[in-house]
């Protein structure tokens, strides 16, 4: 009997599509473009960014005299799951560059170049160049240049409307300007700022009170204001990037802040420690702000312990300094200035390295 010849595969049978990626580069070249400065070198498109370190052109002079570079990844987590539910794809790309530039800089470090890794389970072109614009977005508010990237197509791996992004960040800070614990001293004062909600931490725990509570994302709640429930929870993470770099930017000689923290994943006790030597602690006054409204209706219809909401959300602290006191008025008025709601949240006393909390 005569054979049959298979037909021919092609990869776009195997389920990646060559032509919807190549669609995909088209489509984010200007946004991508948007975030490059005179420092940036080579073409959109090559196999790996390039970044002028030191610049000697006369307006826009880098140079450094003992540079140290600063890097570190994250991801978004489950955040993404919501965004995938909701079909939102221009917020989370913002959350990505936050969640690394804002560990970038406690470091004291000013972001250069950030890359962004997109996993899919397939490629839309539109769809996958709207996430990306959101990481450009944020490159824009962190003041760094979105130098590369990775898009993969890999429907074997996610589920059908699936996707994670994760992020990489380069930065800079002098040897000498560089965050160092041991300085932080008995009666500094810490300074918070105010995040702009959950961000971008303990969202397994928030899926899980809006599944078990049977909560609505497309509703609007009453207690939460004019915004619906998905709306207000996939607001993207705050960058503080700008205002921290220009704040520390302007001492030149001074060293004034003495520990910088993220507030992520672990609260408030969980990373501000991680600024404290084992010689001290820090004493938070819970009663000095209100937190933004979506913790109490979250801690509501979740049954969460009043503890465990402080050790897993930052609970409208995004960020904390630890300053001298005798800066520490002329500190807040300049993030306050920057545009930052910034606030005395507590002070340094002799300890074991960890952070108490009090109030109400």
């Amino acid at each position: 009997m005569p054979t049959t010849t298979p037909r021919p595969l092609t990869y776009a049978e195997a389920g990646v599509d060559i032509e919807a990626g190549d669609r995909v580069v088209d489509l984010i070249k200007p946004m991508v473009r948007r975030t490059y400065g005179p420092r940036v070198i080579g073409k959109h498109g090559a196999f790996a960014g390039m970044f002028r370190l030191d610049y000697n052109e006369k307006l826009f002079r880098r140079n450094y005299k003992d540079p140290v570079l600063v890097a570190c990844t994250d991801g978004v987590g489950t955040k993404v799951k919501l965004a995938c539910e909701l079909k939102v794809y221009d917020t989370v790309g913002i959350d990505c560059v936050a969640m690394n530039v804002n560990d970038l800089i406690v470091q004291g470090a000013e972001p250069l170049i950030f890359l962004d890794y997109l996993g899919l389970h397939k490629v839309v072109p539109e769809q996958t160049a709207t996430i990306i614009d959101g990481v450009a977005k944020g490159c824009e508010i962190a003041g760094c240049a979105l130098v590369g990237g990775e898009c993969a197509e890999m429907p074997d791996i996610y589920q059908e409307g699936d996707f994670d992004i994760a992020g990489f960040a380069v930065g800079v800070v002098e040897l000498k300007r560089a965050t160092d614990s041991t300085r932080v001293e008995k009666g500094d004062v810490v300074i918070g700022l105010a995040s702009s909600g959950v961000h971008s931490n303990g969202y397994s725990l928030v899926r899980k009170i809006v599944a078990r509570a049977g909560l609505d994302l497309h509703r609007v709640y009453p207690e939460l204001g004019d915004r619906t429930l998905g709306e207000i929870l996939l607001t993207p993470t705050r960058i503080y990037a700008k205002p921290i770099v220009r704040l520390l930017t302007g001492y030149k000689r001074k060293k004034v802040v003495s520990g910088m923290a993220h507030i992520t994943g672990g609260g408030l006790p969980g990373n501000v420690c991680r600024a404290l030597p084992e010689r001290i602690d820090a004493v938070l006054d819970t009663a000095s702000w209100t937190p933004p409204p979506i913790f109490s209706f979250l801690e509501k219809h979740g049954g969460v312990e009043r503890d465990e909401m402080f050790r897993v959300f930052n609970m409208g602290v995004g960020y904390t300094l630890i300053v001298r006191p005798a800066f520490a008025d002329a500190v807040l008025r300049k993030l306050q200035k920057y545009g930052e709601d910034a606030w005395v949240l507590g002070e340094i006393v002799k300890g074991t390295g960890e952070v108490v909390l009090k109030g109400g």
